[in-house]
Formats: C-alpha cells, sequence, structure tokens
C-alpha cells in the first residue's frame, strides 16, 4: 500500500508538471463546450424565433402570384422582401451574393394562368368521375403542369435547412392550388362563388401537434443544446487523456523506468495502477468541472441550463465506466507508441476517428449503414449512449446497463492488450 501510495503521489507530480497536458485535458473540451452549445443554440433560435430573408420577385398580374406570397407570409418562416418584378434575374442573384438573403423566389409571369388551367383540368376530371354535367366542348385531357416557380439559394446554405425552407414553399404552394381546385369545382356545380367562411373551413385545419419528448420518468422535459453537447464533449475531454498518459508512459520506456524496476523489490504492475487511479480521478474530475459549467455557468451565459438526471448514482458510475475505458486506451497508446510525437498524433487522431464514428460530432442515427459496425466498436458510442439515457430519456442505472455492458468489455479488452503489449517487449 506504501508503494502505491508514493507512487500516485508521484504521478500526481509529473501531471502538474505537464502544462499542455492539462489544457487539453481541462480548457479545450470546456471551451469546445461553450462555443459549439452557442452556435447550436443561436442556429436553433434561428430557425425557431427568427424569420429568414427571403426575397421575391412576382413577375404575374393575376391573383395565384400575389395569393402564394400571402401564403408564404402566413407561415411565419420569411422576412419577405418583394423586389421589382422587372429586376432581371442576374441582378437578384447578385443581391444575394452580397448577403441581401440566402434565398429567393421567382414567380413566373403565367403563373396564374398556368394554375388556372391546372385547376379547370383537375375539376373537369373530377365532375367526370362524379357524373355530374362538364362541358362537352371541352376535351378531358391528363392534368395540366403549372408552370414551375425558381428558388435561387447561396450556396453556403446547408442542404437540411434548405429542405425545410423547401417543404414550407411547397406547402404554401399546396395551400394556393387547392384554394384554385375548390373555387373551380364550386362554381361549376353553383355557378357562384365559393363563400370565404366554406373556404376556411375546408382549407384551414384546426388540428394541433403534440411534439412530446419520450422519457423513462415521465417529465417530457425539453431537450436544449446543452443536453446533447455537454455529455459528448465530456467524454471527448476524458478519452483526450491519451496526450499525457501516453506520453508518460513512452517517456519512463525511454528513459528506463522498467528496466530500473526490474532491480527493485516490486514490478511495474504497481506503477500501471498507480497512473490508472490518477488519471481516472483526473476524468471524473474532467466530468464534475464541465456538468458544473453547463449546470451554473450557462445560464449566466444566455444558454440553456444542463438538467443533471435524477439518478446521481447511476451518473457516477457511468462516468467511472468511460473514465476507466479512456484511460485503458491511453495506457494502450503509450504503450505501443514508440515516440512522443507517434504518441500524440496516433493518440489525438483516434480519439477524433471515435468521436466521428461514434455519434459526437455526426448523430448515430444519420450514419449511412457501411458505418453501424465501426460505430459498435467505438467506445465513445456506447459512452454517449448511455449519458444520453441519463440526461435526455430521464433513465437510471438500470436502463443504461445495455450500454454500460459493452464499454467494460472493451475497456477489458484493451487492458489485455496493453498488458500484452508489455510481455510481449519484456518491459514486465
Amino acid at each position: 500500500m506504501y508503494k502505491l501510495r508514493a507512487t500516485i503521489l508521484k504521478d500526481i507530480r509529473l501531471l502538474l508538471r505537464d502544462k499542455v497536458g492539462v489544457l487539453f485535458m481541462f480548457i479545450m473540451p470546456v471551451i469546445l463546450a461553450i462555443v459549439i452549445t452557442a452556435i447550436q443554440n443561436s442556429t436553433f433560435e434561428m430557425v425557431n424565433d427568427n424569420k429568414v430573408p427571403l426575397l421575391i420577385s412576382n413577375k404575374d398580374t393575376g391573383v395565384s402570384g400575389a395569393a402564394l406570397v400571402k401564403a408564404i407570409e402566413k407561415v411565419g418562416m420569411f422576412e419577405i422582401r418583394q423586389v421589382n418584378k422587372d429586376l432581371p434575374d442576374k441582378q437578384l442573384i447578385e443581391r444575394m451574393h452580397n448577403k441581401d438573403a440566402l434565398v429567393a423566389l421567382v414567380i413566373p409571369v403565367e403563373f396564374s394562368a398556368k394554375m388556372k388551367a391546372k385547376a379547370n383540368s383537375i375539376a373537369n376530371k373530377a365532375l367526370n368521375n362524379f357524373g355530374a354535367p362538364v362541358d362537352t366542348t371541352k376535351t378531358i385531357v391528363s392534368v395540366a403542369k403549372a408552370e414551375p416557380i425558381t428558388m435561387y439559394y447561396h450556396p453556403v446554405l446547408q442542404e437540411s435547412f434548405r429542405q425545410s425552407i423547401n417543404g414550407a414553399l411547397r406547402s404554401s404552394l399546396q395551400i394556393v392550388e387547392s384554394k384554385q381546385v375548390l373555387q373551380t369545382l364550386y362554381f361549376s356545380l353553383n355557378e357562384t362563388n365559393l363563400p370565404d367562411s366554406l373556404e376556411k373551413d375546408i382549407i384551414n385545419t384546426d388540428v394541433a401537434i403534440n411534439q412530446v419528448p419520450v422519457s423513462r420518468d415521465g417529465a417530457h422535459t425539453i431537450p436544449n443544446a446543452t443536453q446533447h453537447n455537454i455529455p459528448a464533449w465530456t467524454i471527448f475531454a476524458m478519452f483526450f487523456v491519451v496526450i499525457s498518459l501516453g506520453s508518460s508512459i513512452v517517456k519512463e520506456k525511454l528513459n528506463g523506468s522498467f528496466i530500473r524496476l526490474k532491480t527493485m523489490p516490486t514490478n511495474y504492475f504497481v506503477a500501471l495502477l498507480s497512473k490508472q487511479i490518477t488519471y481516472l480521478f483526473v476524468t471524473l474530475l474532467q466530468a464534475a468541472v464541465i456538468f458544473a459549467i453547463g449546470a451554473f455557468l450557462f445560464p449566466k451565459m444566455g444558454l440553456p441550463a444542463l438538467n443533471l438526471p435524477h439518478d446521481m448514482a447511476g451518473l457516477f458510475i457511468v462516468s467511472l465506466i468511460c473514465g476507466w475505458c479512456a484511460v485503458s486506451f491511453a495506457m494502450l497508446v503509450g504503450v505501443f507508441a514508440q515516440t512522443h510525437e507517434q504518441c500524440n498524433g496516433i493518440g489525438a487522431v483516434s480519439v477524433i476517428l471515435m468521436a466521428a464514428i461514434g455519434g459526437l460530432l455526426v448523430p448515430s442515427f444519420a450514419m449511412p449503414a457501411s458505418f453501424k459496425l465501426a460505430m459498435n466498436i467505438s467506445p465513445l458510442h456506447w459512452a454517449l449512449e448511455a449519458y444520453y439515457g441519463l440526461f435526455l430519456e430521464g433513465g437510471k442505472l438500470k436502463d443504461v446497463l445495455i450500454n454500460i455492458l459493452p464499454l467494460f468489455a472493451i475497456t477489458v479488452v484493451l487492458q489485455l492488450l496493453a498488458i500484452l503489449g508489455l510481455k510481449r517487449k519484456n518491459l514486465v
């Protein structure tokens, strides 16, 4: 016990001397958590609260073009800026390059005429199917195509956001088309215009959509950017102990500490246990610091607060196993790396790769099928799923055991590989 205590004190002193390692383990993940959470939160606010600037060039002189503009305005997603209908498309695009707007819409000249022709075609087909009298002088043909509108978008607009805008515009178009068809059908049957009150009753829907996040505790707390980012970057910080711990093992291999230990009444397993205990404490301290920042500092910075899980014992056990896995990985890299450069390069790159395929950088549900196997091998994936089970789903320890067990198995494999590497090199 005395040997272990003395070795732990030695490792703590060495750790405190490694200013760069401490910087990587604490300052960098905290900055990443703050910056990325702030960016994502502002993005969510832009989508939900702020309006997207939209340039509209309505070249149509009929009623359908104006109706489409009103329908788009009612969506509530856009800040509409109408431009002169005679403005050439080239100048419209130039305004987009100047960042006046990221999206522009051009309604063509014959939009109303083509929309009316399509509505008449649909109405005649419907009346013919109903057996109602139709104008026999008109041939029932396939439904006419409406004049397409053109949507210009800036290349910086991401595809997911562009699809959201496209969906909103399609909804507006659908409303205009449906109104036109209803008005044509009603006039054909009654020879009077469709009353506004009846049109609203038919077109508008009062069916609300209740968005309820599924949770195990029944609290239905709406997750925010902080709930997603803090667990992810906590795991990222834990695994970056590879920079400090790996370099420490490489240094002791190069300066002959292994050989000197063989001449003493002890063995290197005590040193390995000491390093694991020391850096396991560091990983738990990292988790505590980042969680505290999310819970107490974020609200003062105008960011959503981190809601800690109700099962604090489960949170500690998950953090403990995640930290032990990170320490085991760092030890494995340090055993097999020959130089400090190899350790730092391989360690940093491998952590980023495991984070990418593990769901920290890209959500796991968005991963292609070819990455599913690699994702299940990444310890960061199982660690993130365990944290999400506690933070987002409101689960308890028993609910995340299915994620903890694979993480524990990966940790054991990493430990065995590190010991086998030491034996193969005749270092223990």
